[in-house]
């Protein structure tokens, strides 16, 4: 169970009539969850964008966000940013996937490793990160007893090709995540 892990608590500023930095409380501190893969993994939408660069003015990055609340983007917004927690439950091997983005993906909690489609590992503990660029790869949490969790920034790339082969989004098998925008 994922549930076991400590609340994320996130903290969003903005500015004041006066131009001065203060919290906002347009978006709650605690990002809404959406489990997938029958709930043995747990997504937390922390924040998006749908351009990059972001225009705050008048806020209308917050409002961007706020239309994500009811239904999540899918991994990667191609004009914008996503900030996604994602725990795992003990031993998950998510599915092997690529998105077209630049990924910084960094373990929270637990131990979990990297899995590429040649079948190279890297085993990350809490602290490593790992920069995904646009490759296919799973990730899989190391423990039996202990959830895990891994915060992304994933921002959009441009169309990626590798020996004269352009490479997409691949997410057919990966269930209740839908395709990005």
């Amino acid at each position: 169970m994922t549930d076991t892990l400590p609340t994320v608590a996130r903290f969003v500023t903005t500015h004041n009539a006066e131009g001065k930095a203060v919290f906002t409380d347009a978006v709650g501190e605690t990002a809404q969850k959406k489990p997938i893969d029958g709930g043995r993994v747990v997504f937390g939408l922390q924040y998006c964008s749908e351009e990059f660069p972001v225009d705050m003015t008048k806020d209308k990055d917050l409002d961007a966000y706020q239309r994500y609340q009811g239904e999540a983007p899918g991994l990667v917004i191609s004009s914008g940013t996503v900030l996604r927690t994602v725990d795992m439950e003990a031993g998950h091997l998510s599915p092997m996937h690529r998105t077209v983005s630049l990924d910084y993906g960094i373990v929270l909690e637990g131990e979990v490793e990297l899995i590429l489609d040649s079948g190279e590992k890297r085993a990350m503990k809490r602290g490593d990160v790992a920069v995904q660029r646009g490759t296919c790869h799973a990730w899989r949490n190391m423990s039996d007893t202990a959830p895990a969790r891994m915060i992304y920034v994933l921002m959009p790339s441009k169309p990626l090709e590798v020996g004269g082969q352009k490479l997409e989004e691949d997410l057919e098998t990966m269930k209740d995540v839908r395709n990005s925008t």
